[in-house]
């Protein structure tokens, strides 16, 4: 009996198909997916992008006119429901079908926009994000665990890169949709989203759910020999206390608490303090800024001399959506762990280039360096959750589980984030005070004040041009030392990772033959219908560490 070599911890986990082939390897099961959770962020991200602005936007302009701090509790319920909830539905799709699940939650989604539209206050924006919270989390485990299903260690790097890619497209449009909508009334923001999400009712007519054939094979075999099936919560709570599982996912929380901060807290950082003229300027020299599709795609204000905050947002999402298969590329070149820490130091720097300055070049390269590490981290945490980690039969129980690190990270950022902002960083705080302690009003008069309207009232008491004495207060508060905190979360959580990565190398086990497996052989691709035998190797060699083939 001889040990397994090991492989560099650098190196490539298992030989993966060249991008034309992996591409072509893909069945029409993939694309269906891809286009359902396109759709699906379309609608998603054309609420989630704005819906800050929409918080803190005074009531006299349609908006809910409240604290960075109170949408902060919004947030942080909002995730905990969207993060918590997968952890016990992705069981049931793994037993009951994908398909079911994504047609409840499609019902639940629409529900839960047609909430926001209709009740304009504060109770009835955290009941529409609630619902559309528990719509979202019952909507991934069916999606994921289908591509998971569908694609095999061969093309998965290729394939959850891809996949990202395609609901990169809908993360794109879906600001430049609400953009639009916003311009007329915001209760059209959510209409459209409502309407957009129905659409997925067409696309589940052509969808074939992989594996049910499997699936009801082995629920009639169970039923026939008069087995007793074991509680999923039972089986859940087993599965999610793996070493292997539980540490990974707990690192990986710290960086899902920076990601969630450039999308709920840097769209009030540029609403407030970023002046993008300069970037409107530059490319008024290229093309003609006035055109109706150039303002569009760039998501100008009404005046046409700024672009919005979403507008500098959505480069993330149109980075994703044109690059993501090269960098799904790149990384497949790389250890896996390897490739999540190298993006997540990425994405780390770029929240520190946010806090340098405020000018909107520099606001939109931070994005940019933002999204090449997000290509290069994101896809690969559910590719290693879903096709490293999981057993063959139970991938969408793997992938609800993987929440666990969005639920917590997202939820203390939702409660720590906007509350940061609020307290070191609001424009509408700091003019308050500054209206308070420099010009004499009484604290009657400062709090009389409609949320979102005090920064306008201290350019009228001063005089002075909102431009100009928005520098100056940026400069005088550090407003940029917040993003310095964000990005120290990103780089230990990065840190941990490559401990993580020398931790599980130590856990290679004895192999039971000298003979070292076939590395070819590993990398062919799955077959639709495997056999019992096949399966339980395939669920054994997901228990090995991320140094082995099987990582």
């Amino acid at each position: 009996m001889g040990i397994s070599r090991r492989k560099p911890w650098g190196s490539t986990d298992v030989k993966q198909l060249g991008l034309i082939a992996s591409i072509l390897s893909l069945g029409y099961v993939f694309w269906i997916v891809g286009a359902m959770e396109m759709i699906e962020r379309l609608a998603y991200y054309g609420v989630r992008a704005v819906c800050g602005l929409y918080a803190k936007s005074p009531a006299s302009q349609g908006g809910l006119g409240i604290t960075p701090t109170q949408f902060g509790a919004i947030l942080m319920v909002w995730s905990g429901f969207q993060g918590t909830i997968p952890i016990f539905v992705g069981g049931l799709a793994d037993r009951y079908g994908y398909k079911l699940m994504i047609g409840v939650s499609t019902c639940i989604k629409i529900t839960a926009y047609l909430i926001m539209a209709a009740f304009h206050s504060y109770l009835g924006f955290m009941l529409g994000a609630i619902c559309l919270a528990t719509g979202t989390a019952i909507f991934k485990p069916g999606i994921q665990g289908t591509l998971a299903k569908a694609t095999n260690r061969s093309n998965s790097s290729m394939a959850w890169g891809i996949f990202y890619q395609t609901v990169n497209l809908g993360g794109f449009l879906g600001p430049l949709l609400a953009g639009l909508m916003r311009k007329m009334d915001w209760k059209f923001v959510f209409i459209a989203c409502a309407c957009i999400i129905a659409c997925n009712f067409l696309l589940l007519l052509t969808y074939k759910e992989p594996g049910k054939e499997e699936r009801l094979a082995a629920l009639a075999k169970r039923q026939a020999e008069g087995k007793p099936q074991q509680s999923l919560a039972a089986e859940t709570w087993h599965e999610l206390w793996r070493p292997e599982l539980i540490y990974f996912l707990a690192i990986f929380t710290g960086f899902y608490f920076m990601f969630n901060s450039l999308f709920d807290v840097l769209p009030l950082h540029l609403d407030d303090w970023v002046d993008t003229r300069d970037i409107v300027n530059s490319v008024s020299q290229v093309v003609n800024i006035k055109n109706g599709i150039v303002s569009f795609v760039c998501i100008l204000d009404k005046t046409g001399t700024r672009i919005q905050p979403e507008g500098l947002l959505n480069v993330n999402s149109g980075m994703i959506m044109l690059f993501c298969f090269f960098f799904a590329w790149l990384s497949s070149k790389m250890k896996i762990l390897r490739s999540i820490a190298l993006g997540t130091a990425l994405s780390s720097l770029a929240l520190c280039f946010i806090g340098l300055a405020n000018t909107g070049w520099l606001a939109l390269i931070s994005v940019a360096i933002f999204s090449v590490g997000e290509m290069l981290s994101s896809p690969k945490f559910s590719e290693y959750v879903g096709s490293h980690l999981a057993p063959a039969d139970k991938k969408a129980m793997y992938l609800g589980l993987g929440q666990m690190s969005f639920a917590i990270g997202s939820t203390i950022e939702g409660m720590v984030g906007p509350s940061l902002y609020d307290h070191f960083a609001s424009k509408d705080r700091i003019a308050r005070q500054l209206l308070q302690q420099d010009h004499g009003w009484m604290p009657d008069a400062v709090n009389a004040i409609p949320h979102g309207e005090a920064f306008s009232r201290l350019v009228e008491v001063t005089g002075q041009n909102a431009d100009a004495l928005t520098k100056t207060l940026y400069h005088s508060y550090s407003v940029g030392n917040i993003w310095f905190v964000m990005a120290a979360v990103g780089f230990v959580t990065a840190a941990l990772i490559l401990v993580y990565g020398f931790w599980s190398s130590k856990r290679i086990k004895p192999a039971a033959s000298s003979q070292e497996p076939d590395e070819e052989a590993q990398a062919a691709p799955q077959t639709e219908t495997k056999t019992e035998s096949q399966s339980e190797i395939n669920a054994e060699t997901a228990e090995n560490s991320d140094d082995t083939a099987k990582e």
